[in-house]
């Protein structure tokens, strides 16, 4: 019974969605308000349950894209276990994204980076602090809004190099003498990590 609900409730919905997908716009901002034609498609299949929320029923509504650009990149950072950066006005972030050193100012083009180990700059006047990244992505906002989601990040200046040199001479051994698939591809990340972590100290 409740399969037959679920198709039910799927092809009430795609009809409703088909007959509105020309009249909907495109928008970065999150609907404020429920969905009304999922919900009267709800209480046709299942009158006596409430639907389900989705995640953008818990979601601030996004601030709205300014008519001029800002002067200010507002950058939040964050790793699994903290946030380094939440709401910081700044100039510009240079990421490490998976195609090269990206730039990113003030009114920069809505994208999503994937983020490779190497160096993240974020500059605030004459200031920069610098990160390496482990890994990550970077999500960039036509609000001037930078979302950076990193695996694993430290400060450039807390980072050891006789510990980076250390490191990646054992990776390499272990790289020379790795017999089966996951010895080689643990070893393969350990070198490339510290070898981006010894470009990064070096350059």
């Amino acid at each position: 019974m409740l399969k037959q609900a679920s198709r039910l409730l799927s092809r009430s919905v795609a009809a409703a969605s088909y007959k509105s997908v020309t009249t909907r716009a495109f928008s970065t901002e999150l609907p404020s308000t429920i969905d009304s034609t999922f919900v009267d498609a709800w209480k046709k299949v299942a009158p006596n349950m409430d639907p389900p929320q989705t995640p953008s029923s818990f979601m601030k509504p996004r601030p709205s894209t300014p008519s001029s650009i800002p002067t200010k990149l507002t950058v939040n950072f964050v790793l699994p276990y903290t946030s380094e950066l939440t709401g910081k006005e700044v100039d510009m972030v240079i990421i490490p994204a998976s195609t090269g050193q990206m730039g990113v100012l003030p009114g920069h083009v809505p994208t999503i980076a994937e983020l490779k180990p190497g160096i993240m700059s974020v500059h605030e006047g004459t200031d920069v602090k610098k990160y390496f990244l482990s890994s990550g992505f970077a999500f960039l906002h036509a609000n001037s809004v930078a979302d950076i989601i990193a695996v694993e990040a430290v400060p450039l200046d807390h980072i050891d190099p006789s510990q980076v040199q250390k490191g990646l001479a054992e990776f390499q051994q272990k790289l020379a003498s790795a017999t089966t698939d996951l010895e080689k591809a643990e070893a393969q990340i350990g070198v490339e990590v510290h070898s981006a972590i010894n470009a990064a100290l070096s350059g």
